[in-house]
């Protein structure tokens, strides 16, 4: 009777620690995502479902999943403004602090688009927000599918403090496993 005690309580213990370690886990180091939408097509298609990393620094070009500024749902976009950065758009070419920086992710995206026609129109930060660098602890992230993203470009800088987390591995569907690019 004390061994079937003793060993009923080492299984309730160590359900528990399982528990714990999945619930601390899940809150303070990653958590699944689905994408919603196809404001980061062809990237990500509606209902591709992710792993986001809640403890991974953010740079440039990463793909982030935020609390939206303007409802109560979850966006995903990439960084493209870090703190500090003047942010441009010209003739579909991308400029960061004035140098130029290739997007080789939207080349499927310009590729679906006449010759004569812009992915992306031109815009910078004061002329489309009033300020003329991205602010301290804010981003300024777009979309990849950016003729349908609802982005910085329509409600404004996000704040860090409301990044879920960087985009790590989407897994599913299963023939696209991987590391996103």
């Amino acid at each position: 009777m004390k061994n079937t005690k003793s060993e009923l309580f080492s299984w309730i213990k160590s359900i528990f620690f399982a528990l714990l370690v999945a619930f601390i886990c899940r809150h303070f180091i990653f958590s699944p995502v689905t994408v919603f939408g196809e404001s980061m097509k062809p990237t990500f298609e509606d209902q591709n479902k992710l792993i986001v990393t809640k403890i991974s620094k953010i740079d440039r070009f990463d793909m982030i999943v935020f609390d939206a500024p303007d409802s109560n749902e979850n966006y995903i976009k990439r960084v493209i403004g870090l703190p500090g950065d003047k942010v441009e758009m010209k003739n579909d070419t991308l400029y960061i602090n004035g140098k130029k920086y290739k997007e080789p992710y939207l080349k499927t995206n310009k590729e679906g688009i006449a010759s004569d026609e812009k992915l992306t129109g031109d815009f910078d930060l004061m002329s489309l927000l009033g300020k003329s660098v991205v602010p301290k602890n804010s981003l300024f992230v777009m979309g990849d599918n950016r003729r349908w993203s609802k982005d910085s470009r329509i409600f404004g800088f996000i704040s860090k403090d409301s990044v879920i987390g960087k985009v790590q591995l989407r897994y599913y569907p299963i023939k696209e496993i991987g590391a996103p690019k």
